[in-house]
């Protein structure tokens, strides 16, 4: 079992929730390979994407619909500064997770994280688990609340 997959469960855990992981026979890197996997509406995949503010350097993880794409003067408003993409190298080392996997939860040093208001819409929600295999489920407001996230308009 993999490091991020481990730390994506032990979160889960500490969290006081009993969900289960699952591994998908094919890939979730994408949030409509996610949807697809899952078997869900593609809004129902809470991606997050990264970018780092472009003074100070610190990254910042929007949880966002499937969907949805991060309108980047938006997030910037809400992370109070203008903001660049994040490479590999910059999200492996803060969050712990390879782009395409990164997991709401789970990270190695807790990122600034802004979530999209629309997730709220569902009664459950599909997330990354750490790998490009793993995804799990769970109710938005758990998600919204375990992430340490804030909600946030940033959307287009």
């Amino acid at each position: 079992m993999s490091k991020s997959l481990k730390r994506v469960e032990r979160a889960l855990s500490e969290a006081g929730l009993d969900i289960h992981v699952l591994e998908m026979d094919g890939s979730t890197r994408t949030a409509a390979e996610a949807a697809d996997q899952a078997g869900c509406a593609l809004d129902q995949i809470a991606k997050s994407i990264v970018f780092k503010g472009a003074e100070s350097g610190a990254i910042c993880v929007f949880i966002t619909a499937g969907g949805d794409q991060v309108d980047v003067i938006k997030a910037a408003e809400v992370a109070g500064e203008p903001l660049e993409r994040a490479d590999g190298k910059e999200v492996r080392k803060v969050t712990g997770f390879a782009i395409g996997g990164v997991s709401p939860v789970g990270h190695l040093s807790p990122p600034h994280a802004f979530f999209d208001p629309k997730l709220l819409e569902f009664d459950t929600v599909w997330a990354a688990a750490g790998t490009p295999r793993h995804i799990f489920e769970i109710t938005p407001r758990e998600l919204l609340r375990i992430s340490g996230a804030r909600e946030a308009d940033f959307t287009a």
